[in-house]
């Protein structure tokens, strides 16, 4: 398993497992019938991918030399000072293979370098999905909210990680 910056020629993979994912993933959540009729567009992907909007970044995980999943994160869209995951997905078809687990620790040790507090949003009915993140050391903080996804309100739930130690000011041991 090999986890890389993705690329803007990523984008049609990109697109692809985030469609799979969710027809997947939410089967059971959102109406099938819309989840089977999500387009395929790797458009909106192809200009985050070349021309990320600030403090965005995105890797893919590959295995033989395909893309099989990918992990979106950068400032929080809820608090400042705070990173976000802002999407994880793999191939349902490469599930419980490693992308996931070698994704969420790369996000981890990049948001690590900027924050030291990162959140992440997740359909309350997503089993699979809260266990995968709470086996990774997130947990729910409290907050909710709920979303119009094709017409139908689904609630989400934030979790959030510690991702290191805050700074902390040197002590002076002359003065301690």
């Amino acid at each position: 398993m090999q986890v890389r910056l993705a690329r803007g020629d990523d984008a049609a993979a990109v697109e692809t497992i985030r469609i799979e994912a969710w027809r997947v993933a939410y089967r059971g959540i959102l109406p099938p019938a819309d989840l089977d009729a999500m387009p395929i567009d790797a458009s909106r992907w192809r200009a985050r991918l070349e021309s990320p909007p600030e403090g965005w970044t995105t890797f893919v995980a590959e295995r033989d030399a395909a893309v099989v999943g990918f992990a979106a994160l950068g400032p929080s869209r809820d608090e400042r000072e705070v990173g976000e995951l802002y999407a994880i997905y793999v191939d349902p078809r490469a599930w419980s293979g490693g992308a996931g687990r070698a994704l969420i620790v790369k996000a981890e040790e990049q948001l690590a370098r900027a924050y030291s507090l990162a959140t992440l949003w997740v359909l309350t009915g997503n089993a699979r999905a809260r266990r995968f993140y709470e086996l990774a050391g997130w947990s729910p903080d409290g907050a909710v909210k709920a979303e119009d996804i094709f017409g139908v309100t689904a609630e989400e739930i934030r979790y959030s990680k510690e991702l290191r130690e805050p700074a902390r000011a040197a002590v002076d041991p002359a003065r301690a």
